[in-house]
């Protein structure tokens, strides 16, 4: 029995000798209090040189392979490898977690770097990305994150001179980063001809954009912005590890074994060769230095660390040593000396003494060595080689005695005989053989029994037998010295063994796991005296057992810290240490042992923390040892809350069924039906899988829970009100401090929290995300600001939240067993506790992490379960009460003492002002004072105690207790049966809510004339309930055996019960006393019926397909119906009393004719025309609508007709109750759908009167009674949900313009590399090589300049230096909206085209540029807040969704400056298409083009995304803010209309309701507005405005406009509307109209553009005036008094504008398009003088010399000549077929007067002057000339369809 505790001494780290500089850079330092700080395996190490003392973190879980030092010098973080790595920023003083960061990266993280101030940190991945986080690691959060490198990054640094500026170099680059938002912006260094372009290996950034690196070759790179602008030679002679910047200067280290220092202008001062020095030697290669006043350290590649001082420079100290790499197998102990030997693959061997923590001797060997031993007295020290040899060396002087190779393969163990006399050798080939020690080592024997390699060997005490292990597992014994094995058992049975050191043994059986395999424990050793066993294993742990350890599973203390395997583990020659090696991480830990008496003064020394548990979690034996669980317990934990169907995975399974059903929908469906139902009462309390979970709320109302509602009681009016947010069961439930808010969590694949108030009933916010299957605690902090949660997963996730922000804070894995409660603690908002099945744990916050601590039992008690918790008086106190009815009392993390309070579990605790009280399952509530010292008062719930007002029965005395809350002089109770009651101070108790107990019910009558009910349950009970106003239990009573189903006689007097073994009764309505009962049947009875009328007959339906009919008066059976195939499930009777109608499991619709049950086939057509006295079927014509799209997942299990045969309520396995118009003909009929029951529904039936539905859940055993309000009733209340599986089939209209809009794939035109090899540009003039992974650089910030020749003959002219762009013809209106708006007051025009931005001048025309897009602009808008005055929004397109450059992105940008506030980088690809601030201009909401058409909603200032969720299946064009809301919007796209709130970090939406108005079917809908009182208005395809009050529809304005509505604005001045529409002008009518509030009556104007119809994309309203943007790229303003209209800029509608000339002396330009336009453009005026329409599409233009003719060359072939003074044609002439390409007007002079080659680059987007870059166009440049004089450059853009007019910058003479 011993052996299945945890043995009670404990080893503490004391010495780790080690120090990783393989693979690893930058991580030794010196901290504030002159320690010095670095990592080994999975250790951090403090060092203090001083005291020679080592203080240890252990917060990782694998390899540490990187460090930062916070500036301050007192904080450290480190990251690790593994899986889910993660970073711990901790306190060097105290070596505590202070942060950790997870879930964002994978494998490992390479670098860290902490910025100037500290606040945040940087760190990169080991992922195929590289990628690069950014932190701000005390909050723990990620603030952006973007791929690094395609290679490996090896260096990151933030720049300490500019904010927001990174570096991070590694192989064959250097980045420099910019962080704007959550955007982080690369830009590539330039190496130029200054440089070779190579690897870099680190750096440091300096003052003036100066940054140094030093590179793989030895030399200093010396970068100034992002190009490199000087190299410092041969600074090492090879590559350069690290560089250390400090106050004096910089020091670097190299492979070269040198260290360097440099000033502060890279200057040198000094170098050290350490190669040289006494401690030097060949191959010492430098990983990492830190310079420090006179100080410098040193790590090398080997494991040493040095510090040197600097004016002894040449007298370095080694304070650090350790193996270098490969792996460290060997490990001896000396037999009479504190003494260690270890031998690793680096070949040497070491001797370590234990009391100095020194290293004392050391040599090299010619071979690695795997395995060490030292002979009894000391003076000889055997080696096993790794090539078969072994050698021995005398210890005192390393001088070698001899050297023996008698085998080929490895020696894995070697032991000497305690005698002394014998060496015995096991090797790899699987023998062992025997030297003699004293014969100069010769062989005496070998042991050939094993068929494996030799793993383990131990001599018997008296050196006459030897045991050995071998790889199999196989444990055999042999004589010595001849090595014949042991055959016979017996023979061994006395053998006292001198060491133990197997791992196979009945000794040692209890070290293996149950189910494991037999090679991962790598090295054992007993302590005989100490009665313990330390085991070292695969997975880096060092554990604790007793000895002997038979039983399998027994249980350990374990400890972490070597990351990877431990290869070898022994005790001390005086058991004082242990000590273990690792294999991977070569480091030599030496743990000291404290026995068990010493513990107790070790107390005040608090178990080491760390995020792995130092106790035995894992043991599989864990409940051996504890009091066999309490049965409500041990069903509880049984119980799984999976799903087969996630109601979240609906929408997708409906999709996928859709696409298979395809064909079958083309019936048109029945309308959903005009009565709706609301949920009016509900019977039931989930007390029996629940704790704590009943509440008083602030105005005394009681809150709780049952199935998927939140429901409020008012027990003065005994009414209740109902939460109806959750779609699956709720598990838990916390009220906030204030009691005004409840936290409910519920079950779901990705379940959620919903935070709701308890007057409105409105959901406040929804966390999700981090939880799976679901959340089974809640609690809230003191200040009501924070939750925790735990989850269901199988690790009990915790998570803590801000839950107004719906940020998760903290997140850590709980334990495997399930925890019952969380508790925050109300002193301490960063601490909490959780308690559970033999787990209680104290938490306390660090940044992203939770560190958890064990409750410490000590001798107290044992690990107990805990069933709930509550904190004290202080915040170290804290109780919780146990599976055995006693409470204990914790002190900080021990138990202070118990108190037994309860027989049986305590189930439910809650704290007073002074005082406790607690309840248990022995049905007891006790008051307790407040040290629990003694009782002071208990109330038993009883029967007798019940008082008059009891709103029902109760059923047992004594029921246990689940939950118990105090308020307003009561103490509220929830039972494990479902019952409320309030137990008054001085005694009596109330009943309030009850329902039935666990199991399920099914059975369900109503009364034929009478306002009750009848149900019956699995938990054995029939009850009678009232369904009129006082809502109680009338009377219940106790069954044998469960029932399934019940009903009423026509009469009324009778009920009859089916019951679940086969028998039935009847039993008198009101005493419930029994009549008769039957049992002809073995299986359940599923349905039971009286026939209609007298009630003569009885149908009897029972599971085994048998019907049987019962004659009531003369109680005998008279039929039996046969022919089903498989169990019956619903009967029905007709009018007449003759026919039944039988539904079975088969899905077969059977007719039987009663009384003596002959089968009849009856047509479906005719079953129809039949009377019925009751409807329950589910088969059948008449109900074939009434199966889902996704009937093959879920099955209907009720349905019920009301007796005016109008509606069918339906109830299914999902928990939805549907009501349907009947007869549901048709498949998939309309519905109105309401969630309440979480899992399947059992039972529906309508009260006699039709006024109430009555619903029964399965398993949530809950009675629900909802009202039915009939169709002309109509108060409407948001919570329905009214939906139908497929939305309608009818069009939503058609429109040209809007099918293009949809159908555009807006063509990502991301920068390809550019193809064409690049001659003669000298390197510094590179603006930028963009490799294949990325694209140029984002700025457009003119280049260097450089000179442009011109090779004209004649006067020479001024070189031309630069282009800056000037004008820009063109507005995007084809496929864009809302994208031009009025800005300072009406002076200026915002709107864009292409990838520009552009500010437009009314008045002057002049045009001011926004150019950091690097895509085409999709969508603009204007933040309207006072606050954020002239602040612009723009979406732009992107295909990838990895975060990079290349992803669609949000700029918010200041209009007037230019100046680039925020880039937002979205999650999803393809683009933005939408954009909106919200009223308080804090948040922005995008709408993506990915498939899922995603919304965002963004805290724009700091980049966070808050919410983010999938729009619709089909395109959405447009969502707009609420004008006076931050959390209410609504989108509208392709037949969808959505009203949305965030919620938290949840978006909820509600889809538009129809069904209000007759006939009214969902369009397109294209724009949106907002009037006052919620309302809303949208513009539809057809042209009519739909008018919405919250999500209904109240009116449709038809025919506003005679086309489709594009474009609505909302003018918050005076609220008026404006609209814009696809119409032809007339008289009356016109594209823009301007209307009142509420959209009741208009001015129109019509836009005088002389088109045959105007089509308005976008509207805008300033002073008087109204701006609109039209789809042939016009925007005008229109005057409101006069409706003057005025063009303020156009261009060309469609593209691409090939044609393109300039006139050859003044500055004007023709271009001629697609669009079959030929217009002419003044430059110095900005603005269109004159345009001609050719009707076919145009492909070149060409002035004659003069410039008074122009050639126009024609798509299909012809060309014109016009006269330009009146753009008139003078001739045309098609001699062609197809296109003319080039056309020319031939000069008279033979030179051309002015020649220039220009380049069209391959990504076609830039303008390349002998090679240099402007970037502007989205699409290909399709044409570009100069003007006269060459005073500007033309180009036309393809698609994007804009002239770009770029001013030359000429340079002086």
């Amino acid at each position: 029995m011993a052996a299945r505790s945890a043995p009670s001494c404990h080893l503490r780290l004391e010495w780790v000798y080690g120090y990783r500089g393989h693979q690893c850079r930058n991580n030794l330092y010196y901290t504030a209090a002159k320690e010095i700080v670095y990592f080994v395996a999975g250790v951090g190490v403090v060092y203090s040189p001083r005291e020679h003392r080592q203080k240890f973190y252990r917060g990782h879980s694998d390899d540490i392979i990187s460090l930062a030092l916070h500036p301050e010098r007192a904080l450290v973080a480190t990251g690790q490898v593994g899986k889910e790595p993660y970073i711990c920023v901790w306190d060097s003083y105290t070596v505590q977690t202070v942060s950790v960061l997870k879930d964002a990266h994978t494998h490992g993280i390479a670098c860290l770097a902490f910025d100037l101030d500290g606040q945040r940190l940087v760190s990169v991945g080991l992922d195929s990305k590289n990628a690069v986080c950014v932190w701000d690691w005390k909050r723990g959060k990620m603030l952006s994150m973007a791929p690094g490198h395609t290679d490996r990054i090896f260096d990151i640094s933030w720049d300490l001179y500019q904010p927001n500026k990174l570096v991070s170099c590694g192989v064959k680059h250097i980045k420099f980063w910019s962080l704007c938002g959550n955007a982080l912006t690369p830009k590539r260094g330039v190496f130029g001809k200054t440089g070779d372009l190579q690897t870099i290996l680190c750096l440091a950034c300096a003052r003036d954009e100066l940054t140094y690196s030093g590179a793989l070759n030895g030399d200093i790179y010396v970068w100034k912005g992002i190009n490199l602008i000087r190299t410092i030679q041969g600074a090492h002679t090879a590559g350069i590890f690290s560089m250390n910047a400090c106050e004096e200067g910089f020091a670097t280290g190299g492979r070269d074994g040198c260290i360097r220092l440099w000033d502060l202008t890279f200057k040198p001062i000094t170098v050290i060769d350490l190669r040289e020095t006494d401690q030097g030697y060949k191959g010492l290669s430098v990983r990492s230095v830190c310079w420090r006043g006179d100080h410098i350290l040193v790590g090398t590649q080997d494991g040493e660390i040095f510090e040197i001082v600097v004016h002894e420079r040449n007298k370095p100290f080694l304070i650090m040593q350790g193996h270098c790499e490969g792996e460290l197998w060997a490990l001896a102990v000396h037999p009479t000396k504190p003494l260690a030997v270890t031998g690793s693959d680096d070949r040497s061997v070491r001797i370590w003494s234990l009391v100095d923590h020194a290293l004392i001797a050391r040599c090299n060997m010619e071979e690695p060595i795997r395995c060490a031993a030292v002979n009894v007295d000391g003076i000889h020290l055997a080696l096993g080689m790794k090539d078969g040899s072994f050698t021995v060396l005398r210890v005192r002087d390393m001088t070698e005695v001899v050297h023996i190779k008698d085998r080929k393969e490895a020696i894995h163990e070697l032991k000497y005989s305690p005698d002394g006399t014998y060496l015995a050798v096991g090797c790899n080939d699987s023998s062992v053989d025997i030297y003699g020690v004293a014969q100069r080592y010769k062989k005496f024997g070998e042991c050939v029994g094993s068929l494996s390699f030799i793993t383990h060997l131990d001599w018997s005490s008296d050196s006459r037998y030897l045991q050995t292990n071998d790889g199999n597992g196989k444990r055999l014994f042999y004589r010595m010295p001849g090595g014949k094995e042991v055959a016979n058992k017996e023979e061994i049975k006395g053998v006292h063994w001198a060491s133990w050191t197997c791992v196979s043994g009945l000794e040692v059986n209890g070290i293996w796991p149950k189910y494991s395999d037999i090679n991962d424990i790598n090295s054992v050793d007993g302590n005989y005296i100490g009665q313990v066993l330390v085991t070292a294993d695969d997975y880096g742990i060092v554990k604790l057992f007793r000895y002997p350890c038979l039983r399998k599973g027994a249980k350990f203390k374990k400890y972490i810290g070597h990351s990877a395997h431990v290869t070898n583990v022994r005790w001390s020659h005086d058991y004082q240490w242990v000590i273990s090696i690792g294999g991977a991480d070569h480091s030599v830990f030496q743990w000291k042992f404290i026995p068990e008496r010493k513990l107790k003064d070790a107390l005040h020394i608090a178990p080491q923390e760390s995020l792995a548990d130092s106790n035995s979690d894992e043991s599989d034996s864990d409940l051996s040892d504890v009091p066999e669980l309490d049965s409500e317990i041990e069903q509880e934990t049984q119980l799984t809350y999976r799903r087969q169907v996630y109601k979240e995975d609906l929408p997708q399974l409906k999709e996928q069924y859709k696409e298979k059903q395809k064909s079958g929908t083309s019936k048109r469906r029945e309308r959903a039906p005009g009565n709706s139902i609301r949920l009016h009462f509900v019977h039931g309390y989930r007390g029996y899988d629940c704790r704590s979970n009943l509440f008083y709320t602030q105005i005394g109302e009681i809150v709780y829970h049952v199935a998927a509602v939140g429901v409020i009681y008012n027990r003065q009016q005994n009414t209740q009100r109902f939460y109806l947010g959750h779609d699956d069961d709720i598990l838990c439930l916390a009220l906030h401090p204030l009691r005004d808010y409840v936290a409910t969590g519920q079950v779901g694949r990705d379940p959620s929290i919903h935070i709701w108030d308890t007057e409105t009933i409105k959901p406040l916010s929804i966390l999700k995300g981090y939880h799976q299957y679901g959340v089974c605690a809640v609690d809230f902090s003191a200040d009501g600001k924070r939750l925790a949660s735990v989850g269901i997963d199988d690790s009990h996730t915790v998570v803590l939240w801000d839950w107004k922000k719906g940020e998760k804070l903290s997140i850590a894995r709980g334990s495997k067993d399930k925890i019952f409660v969380v508790k925050m603690n109300p002193y301490v908002p960063d601490k909490l506790i959780t308690a559970g099945i033999k787990h209680m744990k104290f938490w306390r916050r660090a940044g992203g992490g939770l560190i958890g601590r064990k409750g410490y039992v000590g001798t107290l008690g044992k690990n107990d379960t805990m069933m709930c918790a509550v904190y004290g008086w202080t915040e170290e106190v804290a109780f919780s009460g146990t599976s055995t009815g006693d409470v204990c009392i914790w002190r900080d993390i021990f138990l202070v003492k118990t108190v037994k309070a309860h027989d049986g579990p305590v189930f439910s605790m809650h704290a007073l002002e002074k005082g406790f009280v607690t309840g248990g399952k022995d049905g007891v509530v006790a008051l307790w004072d407040d040290s629990f010292e003694r009782c002071l008062k208990t109330y038993a719930i009883k029967r007798a105690a019940l008082a008059p007002g009891s709103k029902g029965l109760l059923l047992e005395d004594n029921p246990s207790i689940r939950a118990i809350s105090l308020g307003h002089g009561h103490i509220l109770v929830g039972t494990k049966n479902g019952e409320i009651l309030e137990v008054d101070k001085s005694g009596p108790i109330t009943l309030l809510v009850q329902g039935h107990m666990e199991g399920e019910v099914w059975g369900l009558a109503t009364h034929p004339y009478l306002p009750i009910c009848a149900t019956v349950s699995d938990d054995r009970t029939l009850r009678i309930w009232d369904l009129s106003p006082s809502h109680c239990m009338l009377a219940v009573r106790k069954l044998k055996k469960g029932g399934r189903c019940c009903c009423f006689s026509p009469d009324g007097k009778a009920l009859a019960v089916g019951l679940n073994d086969g028998s039935f009764l009847m039993a008198n309505a009101d005493t419930l006393e029994d009549l008769v009962s039957f049992h002809h049947r073995k299986d359940v009875i599923s349905d039971i019926r009286f026939s209609p009328g007298s009630g003569k007959y009885l149908a009897v339906a029972s599971h085994d397909s048998f019907i049987d009919i019962y004659n009531v008066m003369s109680s005998k059976r008279v039929g039996i119906c046969k022919g089903a195939t498989s169990y019956i499930t619903h009967v029905d009777w007709d009018i007449r009393g003759k026919l039944l109608q039988v539904n079975t499991g088969a899905k077969e619709q059977l007719f039987f004719e009663a009384p003596r049950g002959r089968k009849q086939t009856i047509p479906s057509g005719e079953a129809e025309k039949i009377g019925w006295a009751s409807w329950t079927s589910v088969l059948g014509l008449c109900c074939e609508g009434i199966w889902p799209v996704i009937g093959e997942v879920t099955d209907i299990t009720a349905s019920c007709l009301t007796s005016d045969k109008t509606v069918l309520a339906t109830g299914d396995d999902l928990g939805f109750v549907k009501l349907f118009r009947y007869p549901a003909k048709g498949k998939f009929g309309k519905f109105k759908r309401y969630v309440a029951h979480s899992t399947h529904v059992t039972n529906v039936r309508w009260t006699y009167d039709d006024s109430m539905l009555v619903t029964l859940g399965g398993a949530d055993m809950s009675l629900m009674v909802w009202t039915n309000e009939m169709e002309g009733y109509r108060e409407k209340r948001p919570c329905d949900s009214e939906e139908s599986d497929l939305d309608s089939e009818e069009d939503g209209g058609y429109d040209s313009d809007v099918t293009r809009e949809n159908e555009i794939s807006y063509t990502i035109r991301a920068l390809s590399t550019n193809i064409r090899p690049m001659f003669g540009i000298k390197p510094h003039l590179q603006q930028k090589e963009p490799s294949a992974d990325e694209r140029p650089p984002v700025s457009r910030a003119p280049p260097q300049p450089e000179k442009l020749q011109t090779n004209n003959i004649g006067k020479k002219k001024r070189p031309i230096e630069d282009l800056v762009l000037e004008l820009v013809f063109g507005y995007r209106g084809r496929d864009c909206r809302n994208n031009v708006h009025y800005l300072n007051d009406g002076d200026d025009i915002i709107y864009h085209t292409a990838s520009v931005g552009i500010l437009h001048n009314v008045a002057t025309g002049n045009q001011s540029f926004y150019q950091e897009h690097n895509d085409d602009i999709l969508c603009l808008t204007v933040n309207q807040h006072p606050k954020f005055i002239n602040i612009v929004a723009t979406g732009q397109v992107g295909d990838s969704a990895d975060m990079s450059a290349a992803a669609p992105s949000i700029h918010i940008w200041d209009a007037v400056s230019k100046q680039t506030l925020s880039i937002l980088r979205c999650y999803h690809p393809k683009g933005v298409c939408s954009v909106s601030f919200s009223a308080t201009g804090k948040l922005l909401l995008s709408v993506g083009l990915d498939p899922e058409h995603t919304l965002t909603i963004w805290r724009w200032q700091e980049g966070a995304k808050i919410a983010s969720r999938a729009g619709h299946n089909q395109r959405i064009f447009v969502a707009e803010f609420r004008p006076d809301s931050d959390s209410q919007f609504v989108s509208v796209g392709v037949k969808h209309v959505k009203f949305w709130t965030l919620a938290g970090r949840a978006l909820l939406s509600k889809k538009g309701l129809l069904s209000t108005l007759e006939d009214a079917r969902m369009q397109t809908m294209l724009a949106v507005a907002f009037g006052a009182n919620n309302l809303t208005f949208t513009g539809t395809i057809s042209g009519d405005v739909c008018v919405w009050k919250d999500h209904m529809l109240c009116r449709i304005v038809a025919r506003a406009h005679n086309g489709p509505v594009f474009a609505m604005y909302t003018t918050l001045r005076d609220g008026l509307i404006v609209t814009g529409g696809k119409e032809r002008p007339s008289k009356e009518g016109g594209a823009v109209k301007l209307w009142d509030q509420e959209l009741r009556r208009c001015r129109a104007f019509r836009l005088e553009t002389g088109q045959a119809s105007d089509c308005v994309r976008s509207v805008c309203r300033g002073k008087g005036k109204i701006l609109v943007g039209t789809r042939n790229a016009e925007i005008i303003e229109v005057g409101e008094k006069n409706a003057a209209c005025n063009v303020l800029v156009s261009g060309h509608v469609d593209g691409p504008v090939w044609g393109l000339a300039t006139h050859p002396s003044r500055d004007f330009f023709l271009s001629a398009a697609e669009d079959g336009t030929v217009r002419l453009w003044d430059v110095a005026d900005r603005k269109m003088l004159n345009k001609v329409n050719l009707g076919h599409a145009a492909r070149t233009v060409c002035y004659s010399p003069e410039g008074d003719m122009v050639a126009i060359g024609m798509k299909n072939g012809e060309f014109i000549i016009l006269l330009v003074s009146s753009l008139k044609i003078w001739g045309k002439k098609r001699d062609r077929r197809c296109a003319i390409h080039d056309i020319r007007i031939s000069y008279c002079k033979d030179i051309p007067s002015f020649v220039i080659q220009m380049d069209f680059s391959a990504d076609s987007r830039h303008l390349q002057a002998k090679h240099k870059r402007f970037l502007g166009h989205s699409a290909h440049v399709a044409n570009i000339r100069f003007t006269s004089g060459d005073r500007h450059v033309i180009s036309a853009g393809g698609d994007d369809c804009s002239l770009f007019v770029w001013k030359c910058v000429h340079m002086p003479h």
